[in-house]
């Protein structure tokens, strides 16, 4: 068994490899491989994990509220149905509703106050720097980097413009030349991410190299 595993990974690695000449059906039919196992494993997982523990059990042991969640997605399976995707209305309502609720009180109180909580704290010489183990200078001025990142970078993504007479709509100009600052920042923040996807996936690249060759090997001897 470990062999015809290893045989199936020697086939679907080629099959991926085969993207270096193209976009081609051997690549594809790796794709509805990855596609069609992830579906599955996805659909497991709520099937076992969400729909019957949460859902189906409680029902039979008389938490008969659940009863409305089984009826939005009862009313979700319409929108399937262009003739009755109206009747589904209602849960994409709720769903949307419920995501944008949490995406928004997510951003509010983990992304910004929590950005702006660290650039305080970076001020606070003796606690951080003790931690840190930094001096007070270096603490200033890191605090100082800091806090012009937060304070650019947000004024980057105001689009507000007061319109003027026969001119075209202009943001205020010291709000302009903040952005200009926290766009060289949101530059070294992207550089950085990719940085690290790229290091990512020349790695996974050198795995699947180093099993190709280690597969080869173990066939010859």
């Amino acid at each position: 068994m470990d062999i015809i595993w290893a045989l199936v990974g020697f086939v679907v690695t080629l099959l991926v490899f085969s993207y270096i000449l193209g976009d081609n059906p051997l690549f594809r039919i790796a794709a509805y491989i990855f596609v069609g196992v992830s579906a599955a494993y996805a659909a497991l997982l709520v099937i076992y994990q969400v729909l019957l523990p949460r859902l189906v059990q409680p029902l039979f042991q008389g938490s008969y509220l659940l009863i409305i969640p089984l009826l939005l997605g009862v009313l979700l399976i319409a929108k399937l149905f262009p003739r009755f995707s109206t009747v589904g209305s209602l849960s994409m309502a709720y769903l949307v509703g419920a995501a944008a609720g949490v995406a928004i009180g997510g951003a509010l109180l983990t992304t910004l106050l929590g950005q702006m909580q660290g650039a305080i704290n970076e001020f606070d010489l003796v606690s951080a720097a003790r931690q840190q183990g930094n001096t007070p200078l270096m603490q200033i001025v890191e605090g100082f980097f800091l806090l012009v990142g937060t304070v650019t970078t947000l004024a980057y993504f105001q689009f507000g413009a007061r319109k003027r007479p026969d001119q075209s709509p202009r943001r205020n100009p010291w709000i302009d030349s903040l952005a200009q600052i926290g766009q060289v920042f949101i530059a070294i923040t992207l550089g950085a991410l990719f940085a690290g996807v790229f290091s990512a996936a020349l790695a996974a690249l050198v795995e699947r190299l180093d099993f190709l060759i280690q597969f080869i090997l173990s066939l010859v001897k």
